[in-house]
């Protein structure tokens, strides 16, 4: 397990942020788009190494990148030397300038609202995280407590709220990420909210809303372990179960932004009830909600109404770690629900790369050996090797990096996508 690692440069200390995509594999996006990709990607990089990496002439990179230089996008930086002998004119290398747009990412959870601040090469400059009783609320009070933890995490960050280009934001549930419109979430009261409009007009500021799940999927891709690795799967085990894809180094949502939701794949007829209102979920199996939901009948555990979910959760876990044959009976349970979604992964996808995420991944039993082996039985049979799979217990912080990123790829978007001006 991974557990201790910062989210702020998950990626084993590597520099940079942002998808390390290998050479050649994106010429239909426009080249300036490209080059400051990479450059971001890399944390700074000669002129001459991007030439070749691209495939492009030194004419072209010279001259886009001047042009980039010249938009307050890119700045020239002292290149890296092995040794400090090397006598004459010192080497240049390119990287991005942090202060050309600052966003936010915010992540809205049951139990707490995180928020962080990033520049444009990705450095963390402050965060914040807000304690919340565990309750669906109307818009109208999320958009508050939006609000106020923005305006609170600013002040750490020592900068005003209008200095920010965007903000990314994340909630769990059913999100429609390109319409921003969010159709049911367990920290919403209403359905078929149009979050990031609502959000948008109340801070001033352009907001990009998705699905919790795929900004742990961001947050891996730009920050973590993913970065170097075309296609790979997260699947996250917090106060809900959900998934994120990434192919070819991008985020896949599907037609209408609202795939990959595999805590809702049915394992069960007329099954338990899940929070989405329907019967059968995986979810309803393995998240928190239903592991608590089960101890309380099997180990008499106060209700939920007077202990909250992590408490009891904690409880259940403790006795599970005493030897209480019920308690680690539950763990059991949910672990082999989890080798069936897992399997199910496997066999549609086929990931090279499989990441277990999120705070639940403390506990052990729902990752035992014991997990992936009935995980092994349950995949197809053809002799090849299963995919690497790795355990992330990291904390809600991660989220709101995802978030940040989201922010992040939408600005570079907007900004330097395909018919677009070249303009700070």
């Amino acid at each position: 397990m991974d557990d201790g690692i910062s989210p702020l440069r998950l990626g084993r200390g590597a520099p940079g942020c942002g998808p390390l995509i290998s050479s050649l594999s994106e010429t239909a996006r426009p080249l300036r788009q490209q080059i400051f990709e990479r450059v971001r990607a890399a944390g700074s990089i000669a002129r001459v190494q991007l030439a070749k990496d691209l495939a492009v002439s030194p004419a072209s990179v010279t001259t886009i990148t001047s042009e980039l230089i010249e938009a307050g996008y890119l700045q020239e930086v002292a290149a890296l030397r092995e040794t400090d002998t090397v006598r004459g004119r010192p080497a240049v290398a390119l990287g991005v300038k942090p202060t050309a747009h600052l966003v936010a990412g915010i992540k809205l959870s049951d139990r707490e609202h995180t928020a962080v601040i990033v520049d444009f090469a990705g450095n963390l400059l402050a965060d914040e995280a807000i304690t919340r009783i565990p309750n669906a609320l109307a818009t109208s009070d999320l958009s508050n407590a939006t609000e106020e933890l923005l305006e609170r995490v600013c002040r750490k960050a020592g900068i005003a709220r209008e200095q920010l280009t965007a903000v990314g934001l994340g909630v769990p549930g059913f999100v429609d990420c390109p319409t921003g419109v969010v159709h049911w979430s367990p920290v919403l009261q209403e359905t078929h909210v149009p979050l990031a409009r609502i959000v948008s007009e109340r801070i001033g500021i352009p907001v990009h809303v998705d699905n919790d799940a795929n900004l742990v999927t961001l947050a891996e891709l730009w920050f973590g372990a993913g970065r170097s690795l075309p296609d790979f799967a997260v699947v996250t085990i917090e106060h809900g179960l959900g998934m994120g894809f990434v192919l070819n180094h991008r985020l896949f949502r599907g037609v209408r932004g609202m795939g990959m939701e595999l805590g809702h794949t049915k394992v069960q007829l007329d099954g338990a009830l899940c929070r989405c209102g329907q019967r059968g979920c995986l979810e309803a199996y393995v998240a928190d909600y239903a592991l608590v939901r089960e101890a309380q009948t099997a180990l008499n555990l106060p209700n939920r109404d007077t202990q909250s979910t992590g408490i009891l959760l904690e409880s259940l876990y403790d006795h599970a770690k005493a030897g209480n044959a019920a308690a680690r009976s539950i763990f059991h349970r949910a672990g082999r629900y989890l080798a069936l979604g897992l399997a199910n992964v496997i066999n549609i996808f086929d990931p090279e790369f499989i990441i277990l995420s999120g705070e639940r991944m403390r506990y052990d039993y729902l990752y035992a050996k014991e997990t992936f082996a009935e995980m092994g039985n349950m995949v197809l049979q053809t002799g090849r090797a299963r995919p690497h799979i790795e355990t992330h217990a990291w904390g809600d912080l991660l989220w709101a990096h995802g978030a940040a990123a989201l922010a992040l790829h939408e600005v570079t978007e907007s900004r330097l996508g395909a018919s677009r001006d070249l303009a700070a």
